[in-house]
């Protein structure tokens, strides 16, 4: 049977991934822009987000929810989180029942701290929800490199039946249950991302910015596990993968913000100048407010949240850093090493 996908969002990740399924199924891409949606559908660019890529010969877009959701068996939600919610509900409309849903968003709501899996719950209840994430930066797969993701439902079978659906010669999926724990790797890998280009701003080393992924995968481990995620996932592609990547390339939203203010400047003159949303300025704020709930430390969590806030300089964040208490690099382990 022909599966008919819709993906919600024509921004350079939502767009690569309509392009993806396109050539396995009939797919429309909804656009929140009509002038966006008309490009892509009579140009098969995307000229804001993907100007030098040009995008599969069937790939359809409108900028009608109704046209793009009312007949589809499968949705993609490609939207940023500030606006998640509010999209769904637009999409909850004119949704069939049991269609699954599956976001790409890699970030938390601010206002309840939720995932966007239970965001989607709570406005679409009784449909299967998943997320796709790991290391993909857009520009990348469309050039033909090599990459992987992952496919994470509570349902293997629906997983499994996804993954040749999101699949390309250039991209591997894997299947995860893990819903929780990739959901919360995709989302805390931008805050850390962030702090790994105040590094770079503030001109520190490779060594500095070494110390800073690795002491961030701990922290996001210890918050993803502590909410009920899986260890053996934040050392995935979905964790530690997307970290890797999120933090040393010049692609990365979030690691833009981070250098720039760690060269001095302001976070609103950096967003400002921004066509595409850094989801770590938001989601900073939400990771130290779970920290406290969970009893879970995040000090490069809260350093960032407090760079952000303008609470501190990068610099007074670095050395804040520095200044900390010895401890033991696993927690838990005793003088004896049991």
């Amino acid at each position: 049977m022909e599966i008919r996908v819709a993906v919600v969002g024509a921004g350079s990740w939502g767009t690569t991934v309509a392009h993806l399924i396109c050539a396995h199924a009939p797919t429309i891409l909804w656009a929140r822009e009509e002038a966006v949606a008309e490009q892509i559908d009579r140009e098969h660019r995307n000229l804001r987000y993907l100007p030098d890529h040009p995008l599969h010969a069937d790939l359809r877009a409108t900028s009608s929810m109704a046209e793009a959701v009312g007949g589809a068996d499968l949705v993609v939600m490609g939207v940023p989180s500030h606006g998640f919610r509010s999209t769904m509900e637009q999409v909850a409309e004119h949704l069939r029942p049991w269609v699954p849903v599956i976001s790409l968003t890699k970030g938390l709501e601010q206002s309840t701290r939720l995932r966007m899996s239970q965001v989607v719950a709570e406005v679409a209840p009784g449909h299967p929800v998943g997320v796709l994430t790991g290391p993909n930066l857009a520009k990348e797969i469309l050039a033909g490199h090599a990459a992987a993701t992952v496919v994470a439902m509570a349902d293997v079978s629906m997983a499994e039946a996804l993954q040749p659906i999101f699949g390309a010669d250039n991209l591997r999926v894997y299947t995860n249950t893990d819903v929780v724990g990739a959901e919360m790797g995709g989302a805390l890998k931008n805050v850390i991302a962030i702090a790994s280009g105040i590094a770079d701003g503030i001109g520190a080393s490779d060594n500095t910015r070494a110390a800073v992924i690795t002491r961030g995968l701990a922290e996001l481990t210890r918050l993803g596990v502590a909410m009920g995620g899986e260890p053996m996932t934040f050392a995935g592609l979905a964790g530690m993968g997307d970290l890797i990547a999120t933090c040393i390339s010049p692609q990365s939203r979030n690691r833009h913000v981070g250098e720039q203010l760690g060269r001095g400047r302001s976070l609103e003159d950096v967003v400002a100048e921004m066509d595409m949303v850094a989801e770590g300025v938001k989601a900073a704020p939400v990771a130290v407010e779970l920290a406290e709930e969970h009893g879970v430390e995040m000090p490069i969590a809260r350093s960032v949240a407090s760079v952000c806030a303008g609470e501190q300089t990068a610099i007074e964040a670095y050395r804040s850093l520095l200044a900390r208490s010895r401890r033991p690099e696993v927690y838990g382990l005793d003088p004896g090493g049991r």
